[in-house]
């Protein structure tokens, strides 16, 4: 069966440019053709009308958009013909909420709003004005709490108050339109933020009398979390296992990478892996995910034996670890038996290095965003040295635990004369006499 075809919309010369034919409105009408049709070549708006008895509306002349410019009219006589004729230059629909909705005849009992809602689905990013009977306002008010942005008795239309209406709702259409966009993004913030909050480690160390404290900065713009992680656990006989790593780059696939190494190693951990077994399997988890084989991690663990007095060292491409004990200055850990870092060296070996701690100290772990920062306007960068010196002050001034993490991420951000590009995180864990 043939598709029937739409007939010719009313209007063609308003479009063309062509004088158009007597309109069988009337006068009134024919003086709209002639006005719409001496504004069309410099027209920068379209008027989309919808109206199956278009000749019997009566539009005046002189509707204006926003610029003053004449506005171009284009008629459809139903939705079929609208859809065809919805290009990206109409800025405005006028919709007779008297035609019948798809597959309904006019008058025959339906919702009285359905083809509103049929156009609202056809043209969702469009400004609607919905066109009802002289003293309908409850029909117009239902409109607007659908979806359109304004609505017109038929009798009482002129081109002033049509100019008005279009200017208004497609200025109140980009409102809602931005207003919606803005609570999107809000909520995808608000859902990303719970989610990256909910990638950060919970340190497992019920029944350790360590004092734990971690600072994060991730180095990507209104991000959570960045390449950097950490973690720490206890094990049953006591040992108190931590760790920081750093995936090279500062994207969410490297964030996701180190996400996954982190929950490894705590498995890894919890089932009874240490040292180079520990990380050779690590490396595997790496190579597996990784997106590219250029992709590698740097890592830190330290196990920490039950009397709290020594502890184990491995450093995969690591910076090692800095200590301090009361009444000596802060050092950093041996760290000449240093492996590569993973995902570089297949069959790689990571010795495990032992360590005395003493009866009271803190053992602070960090990534290179600490000690990379520059330091002033020059290209020094504060490095292991300047960090150990900023430690050793920050000390002598009293802090401790959360309030020296923050100072000194704070300072190392002042030094580098604003934000640090690459990602920060800092462990600390203490230990009392």
């Amino acid at each position: 069966m043939p598709v029937p075809v739409p007939r010719q919309r009313a209007i063609p010369a308003v479009e063309s440019g062509q004088a158009p034919a007597v309109a069988q409105g009337g006068p009134l009408k024919e003086e709209a053709h002639r006005n719409a049709t001496a504004g069309a070549t410099s027209a920068t708006h379209t008027l989309l009308l919808i109206e199956d008895d278009p000749a019997g509306l009566p539009i005046v002349p002189d509707v204006l958009d926003s610029s003053g410019k004449p506005v171009r009219v284009r008629t459809a006589r139903n939705l079929t013909e609208a859809e065809r004729l919805l290009t990206d230059d109409v800025h405005c629909i006028l919709l007779d909420l008297a035609l019948p909705a798809p597959g309904r005849a006019r008058g025959e009992d339906a919702d009285e709003l359905a083809v509103l809602r049929h156009v609202l689905q056809l043209a969702p990013r469009h400004a609607v004005l919905a066109l009802t009977a002289s003293g309908d306002a409850e029909r117009g008010a239902e409109a607007v709490r659908v979806g359109a942005q304004d609505y017109l008795f038929r009798d009482e239309l002129d081109g002033r108050l049509l100019s008005r209406a279009i200017r208004y709702a497609v200025e109140r259409k980009r409102s809602d339109t931005a207003e919606r966009r803005l609570a999107e993004g809000k909520l995808r913030a608000q859902e990303n933020r719970r989610l990256e909050r909910g990638l950060l480690p919970t340190p497992l160390l019920e029944g350790s009398s360590l004092r734990f404290a971690a600072r994060y900065r991730p180095g990507r713009s209104r991000a959570l979390l960045g390449g950097d992680f950490y973690d720490a656990v206890r094990t049953p006989d006591g040992t108190v296992h931590a760790m920081i790593g750093d995936v090279c780059g500062h994207g969410p696939d490297e964030a996701a990478l180190g996400v996954e190494l982190r929950i490894a190693w705590r498995a890894l951990t919890l089932a009874g892996l240490c040292g180079d077994e520990l990380l050779g399997t690590l490396q595997e988890v790496l190579e597996h995910e990784r997106a590219d084989e250029e992709i590698f991690a740097t890592l830190c663990t330290v196990d920490i034996a039950p009397d709290g007095r020594r502890a184990g060292l491995c450093l995969a491409g690591h910076p090692s670890p800095l200590v301090a004990r009361p009444g000596r200055a802060p050092k950093l850990l041996p760290y000449e038996n240093n492996g590569p870092a993973l995902g570089l060296l297949p069959g790689a070996r990571w010795p495990r290095m032992q360590v005395e701690l003493g009866a009271e100290w803190s053992l602070m772990l960090y990534t290179d965003g600490l000690i990379e920062g520059r330091v002033g306007t020059g290209g020094e960068r504060l490095g292991q040295d300047g960090m150990v010196d900023m430690i050793r002050r920050q000390l002598a001034e009293g802090l401790r635990g959360e309030d020296l993490l923050r100072a000194a991420v704070s300072e190392v951000r002042d030094l580098n004369g604003g934000e640090l590009t690459d990602d920060v995180a800092v462990v600390l864990l203490d230990r009392t006499a």
